[in-house]
This record gives structure tokens, C-alpha cells and sequence, in this order.
């Protein structure tokens, strides 16, 4: 079982200096990779810039995409910004990828809306116009990590991922586009055993997009809080939300214990935080580095 990695997944800056404090923090806090979304919207950065940036500015943490939405771009285009930040990056990137998930940004971006199956392909595609433009510019292609929740990714991820990378949200039933459920510990449990039971014999780095960190000195108490805070994740009780792999609640030893039991039932030993969790989550990477 592998030792723990440790992301953050930063969302934007508002200049230069801003994006530049943030990436330092990130390292001097002991942190691995930075990663960048793929979203549109105020203040969202464009990726491939953002990370040239960061590892120009840092020294040791990996970046990397977390994730591109693949379908929002030409093939030809997307893999010449690739194999160029690949190149600017002194071979640090870390090449995470996703079929798309948001209608809205589609709608944004003037971009068809096409169904899960015709997006997955299309990822499945580009994997080999990247490969292709790997190979003529005799690089070396970038660690992949590919994400997503449904049979079609995971299945993909386990043939060609090096890092498959987990949420655990789906839509929700009779919502709209865009609307989230968060999967409980039995539900992960199966798409985990999905995606190994088409990995064959590889054994790809698993890596959890963990969706909140609360730091409290009774989890019951912080679970029952957010859980009133969130109002879409009817049917969840508080039980099940302490044990959803997705959440983190508690103090420090708490959180490093359940992360050793995650990583011993899921395989989980890569996790990513958001940016607000930035400084809440350190304490914790700081107690699990190495191990």
C-alpha cells in the first residue's frame, strides 16, 4: 500500500503576487501537488498558465489539472497547451483529466451538451492524440490521472490511469444538471471494487477529492452541523456521514486515523483538499507525511 500524497486543489487568484503567496504556502505547509480546476467563472484561472506559474515559483510540489474537462477542447489544441506545459513545468505535471459534469459551463462556453457516453468517448480519444503528440515531440508523457464516478470513466481509468481519481458524487435523481449526491462508505466500496475489477492486474494510485474538512472537538456535534447546512444530501444521517470518505471531521488524530482506515478499506493514500481547507487540513499532513 502506498505512502500518502497530499493535494490542494486551488481555485483562482487575483494577480500575480496573490497566485504567488499561494503556491509558497502550498509547499512551506508540506503539501505534494498543487492542482488547478477546470471551471469557468470569476476569478477561475486558466490551468495551464496557472501551473507554469506555480512551478516557476516552488521547488518541489508536482501540478497538475484536477481536471481538465476534455470536451471543452479541439484535440490538436488541448495537446499542444499539454506537451507545452509539460515542457515549462520541467516535467513536474501531472495530467489529470474528466469527461465534464457541468451543463451550465457547457451552456457558458457555447459548447453542445452532449450525453455521458458521447463525453467518455471523447476522453478515451484524446488519449491517444496526446500520446501521438508525445511521441513526436520525443517527451516523455506526464503521470495521467483520470476521474469521474460512473462505469464508463472508471472502467477507462482502470485500463490507462496512472492515478484514478474519486469524488464520490453523483447526480441526483430528478434534479437538475449539476445537482450532487454525496455516495456513502458502501456505495464507494462498490465503485471501488468496479474500478479494480477492471484494472486487471495494474494497480493504479487512488486519490479521494475529499469535499470538507471540519476541525472540531466533537464530530457528531460538526456532522449534524453541516449536515443542516447542506440541504441537498437528504437521506444521509449523521452515521453515515462520519463514515463517508468524502467528509473529514474532528481533531487532528481523528482525522489522521480515519484517513489510515480509508486508505486500508479504499486504497486511498493520494487525497486532495480544496483551497479553504488549505491551512485547516496541514496539521493533519504534517502528522501522516512519510507514512
Amino acid at each position: 500500500m502506498g505512502k500518502f500524497k497530499f493535494g490542494v486543489n486551488l481555485w483562482g487568484a487575483e494577480n500575480r503576487e496573490n497566485w504567488v503567496a499561494k503556491c509558497r504556502r502550498v509547499e512551506a505547509l508540506g503539501y505534494d501537488v498543487i492542482s488547478v480546476p477546470d471551471h469557468l467563472g470569476s476569478g477561475r484561472n486558466s490551468p495551464f498558465p496557472a501551473l507554469t506559474m506555480a512551478a516557476a515559483v516552488t521547488q518541489r510540489p508536482r501540478v497538475g489539472t484536477l481536471v481538465s474537462n476534455v470536451p471543452f477542447y479541439n484535440f490538436a489544441l488541448f495537446a499542444r497547451d499539454v506537451v507545452t506545459t509539460v515542457k515549462m513545468t520541467g516535467d513536474r505535471l501531472d495530467l489529470g483529466l474528466g469527461s465534464g459534469h457541468m451543463k451550465s459551463e457547457f451552456d457558458d462556453a457555447g459548447l453542445p451538451w452532449t450525453p455521458a457516453k458521447e463525453r467518455i468517448e471523447y476522453l478515451a480519444k484524446s488519449l491517444d492524440h496526446l500520446r501521438e503528440h508525445f511521441a513526436a515531440e520525443g517527451i516523455t508523457p506526464p503521470p495521467l490521472l483520470l476521474a469521474g464516478n460512473s462505469d464508463g470513466v472508471l472502467s477507462l481509468a482502470a485500463r490507462e490511469a496512472d492515478i484514478a481519481g474519486f469524488a464520490g458524487l453523483r447526480q441526483a435523481p430528478g434534479k437538475p444538471p449539476g445537482t450532487f449526491r454525496l455516495d456513502d462508505a458502501e456505495r464507494m466500496d462498490e465503485r471501488v471494487a468496479f474500478f479494480r475489477s477492471h484494472a486487471n492486474d495494474r494497480d493504479p494510485e487512488l486519490n479521494m477529492l475529499v469535499q470538507r474538512v471540519v476541525v472540531a472537538d466533537d464530530r457528531r456535534a460538526a456532522a449534524e452541523s453541516w449536515r443542516e447546512e447542506v440541504k441537498d444530501q437528504d437521506g444521509l444521517d449523521v452515521d453515515t456521514l462520519l463514515e463517508t470518505p468524502q467528509l473529514l471531521f474532528g481533531t487532528t488524530g481523528e482525522m489522521v486515523r480515519q484517513l489510515q482506515e480509508r486508505r486500508e478499506r479504499y486504497g486511498f493514500s493520494y487525497i486532495t483538499v480544496f483551497e479553504p481547507m488549505l491551512e485547516t487540513f496541514a496539521p493533519v499532513v504534517k502528522e501522516l507525511s512519510g507514512q
